[in-house]
């Protein structure tokens, strides 16, 4: 499991000039679930989805990063985004030999998801599979990833 997690100031998805997702203050996540993923999966998103809404990375009156976006009260936008389990170790080409893909895949960012509403932090979901724009305005930059 692959995540890269961004602190925004807001985000959206767009999928045929439709928006699908937004978001304002808050953490733009993206998700990738590998092969291996299908071990200990219920522990694995429990770990990464406590640490993405309770980590530290809003800054707080006195400018340290010392606040989570629980904290902040916050949102999270979410997107299932498979090249990130994508191998660019060897060749010019992307493998993606270990990427988990169709039902799985869906079935673990749907559990993935539902942990973080668990945990009472706003979330937009985006489930599709097709073509994605994303506008997003990075707040720092402050940029994060997280496997496990």
């Amino acid at each position: 499991m692959k995540v890269v997690i961004q602190r925004v100031e807001n985000a959206s998805v767009k999928v045929e000039d439709q928006t699908v997702g937004e978001i304002g203050k808050g953490l733009l996540v993206l998700v990738g679930f590998e092969k291996d993923d299908q071990e200990d999966t219920e522990k694995k998103i429990k770990f990464i989805s406590e640490k993405i809404v309770n980590l530290r990375i809003f800054e707080d009156s006195h400018g340290k990063m010392n606040l989570s976006v629980k904290d902040i009260k916050g949102s999270l936008l979410v997107i299932s985004n498979f090249t990130l389990a994508g191998s660019v170790k060897k060749g010019r080409r992307p493998s993606f030999d270990n990427t988990l893909s169709g039902e799985k895949a869906r079935d673990f960012y749907n559990k993935f998801v539902n942990f973080l509403k668990k945990i009472n932090i706003p979330v937009r979901e985006v489930k599709c599979d097709a073509h994605m724009k994303i506008e997003l305005i990075n707040d720092g930059p402050v940029t994060f990833i997280f496997e496990k």
